[in-house]
Order: structure tokens, then C-alpha cells, then sequence
């Protein structure tokens, strides 16, 4: 593996947006000729442990263990207590990057009965080269190191994986980029284990897994 490789690592939302409505809620281009919202709060466990919380620290496990194998890693945000950076910032820190690849982290919020399990996403169709087969290598093989370790979701996406064309992170990528939702926080047993340090290091390795497994 080339030592000269960056990989950035976007963690979902952050610990200020909820205290900054007027700045998040700001319209930003999403991509497709859209626009969107500039960031969100996210959700959290029905005991409170934070979305952003989650992503953060799961963010930092993963570059930590990218960093040992010689990796470059730049992060979409530098803490957890400050305002976004918007979506289509967070795509351009990749693109300035050069990255080799771009994996947002998050954890779903959904209130559908039973609803449990991890899904990658990925740009479709591609707007670009990097979003097409390049993106697409990286969504199945962050969900193959997953799945070894975790259920794939049982109400979105198939068999792990979800093309999208709403996201403006991966609409806005001009690197290979893919975004996990790594469980969903609302379920009692992925919040249980999303709320321990053992829960997120394991998130966090299978995630580091499928990068490195993608960068060969």
C-alpha cells in the first residue's frame, strides 16, 4: 500500500449545530441542482447519547488505525462542540484532498418497528467517474467487512447497500465517497452497543477493515 494515500473521514453533523439554527438551516447546493439544508442535528439514542457524539468518536477510532498503516487522514471537522462544516464543504474537503477515499460515518434515527442494521450508500447514477465504479468497489467493500461483524439493514437499502441521489456529500464528490449508516440508534440493542467504547470500537475496526481492504 502506497504510504503518500489520503483518506478523509467525515463525522456526521456536530455538537454545536443544535445551538445554531440559523446557520444549518442556511440552503446550500446538494448537487443534482438542488439545494439542501447546510447540516442537520442528527439523532440520538432514546437515552440521549448523541449522533454526532457517536460519529465523532467512532471517526477519530478509525483514523487512528489508518494512521498506523502509514495513512494520511483528514478529518470534515476538527471537534465535537462547533457548526457543520456544511455538506458540500465537507464534499469539498475531500475533492482538495485528492482523497483515495471518502467515508461519511453516521447512525440512523428510524422509528419503524424492528428496524435494525447497517446500509452503505453511494452516489447513483454516478455524476462523475469517481461516483461511478470507483464509489460503488468502496460501498461493497465497507459493507462485506461490516457485515462480518454486524446485521445488514432490514428496512433500507438492499442487502447492505442503498444507491442515492439525495445526498449532497456524495452528489458533490469527485473522489470515490461512500456513506455509513452504521445502525440505527432508536433500536435498544445497536444503541446499547453504539453507547459503549467496545460497541464503537468495533464499528470502528470493521469500518478501518473495509478501507484498507478497498486501498489494497
Amino acid at each position: 500500500m502506497a504510504h503518500n494515500l489520503v483518506v478523509v473521514i467525515d463525522p456526521g453533523h456536530n455538537g454545536g449545530n443544535a445551538s445554531n439554527p440559523g446557520i444549518i438551516n442556511k440552503q446550500v447546493p446538494a448537487g443534482r441542482g438542488r439545494t439542501k439544508p447546510c447540516n442537520t442535528t442528527g439523532t440520538a439514542t432514546n437515552g440521549g447519547y448523541t449522533e454526532h457524539a457517536f460519529t465523532w468518536d467512532v471517526a477519530r477510532r478509525v483514523g487512528a488505525k489508518l494512521t498506523e498503516r502509514g495513512i494520511r487522514v483528514v478529518y470534515t471537522r476538527a471537534d465535537d462542540n462547533g457548526v457543520g462544516p456544511c455538506v458540500d464543504k465537507r464534499a469539498e474537503i475531500g475533492n482538495e484532498a485528492n482523497a483515495a477515499a471518502v467515508v461519511s460515518i453516521h447512525a440512523d434515527g428510524s422509528t419503524s418497528a424492528g428496524a435494525h442494521g447497517f446500509h452503505v450508500a453511494y452516489s447513483s447514477p454516478a455524476l462523475n467517474a469517481a461516483q461511478g465504479e470507483p464509489s460503488m468497489s468502496l460501498a461493497r467493500t465497507l459493507r462485506d467487512a461490516l457485515r462480518e461483524t454486524f446485521p445488514v439493514s432490514n428496512y433500507l437499502g438492499n442487502d447492505g447497500l442503498a444507491p442515492r441521489d439525495d445526498l449532497a456529500g456524495l452528489n458533490l464528490s469527485t473522489r470515490p465517497a461512500a456513506l455509513i449508516e452504521c445502525g440505527n440508534m432508536r433500536n435498544s440493542a445497536e444503541a446499547a452497543e453504539m453507547s459503549t467504547s467496545d460497541g464503537r470500537q468495533r464499528y470502528a475496526d470493521s469500518i478501518a477493515a473495509g478501507i484498507l481492504s478497498y486501498l489494497g
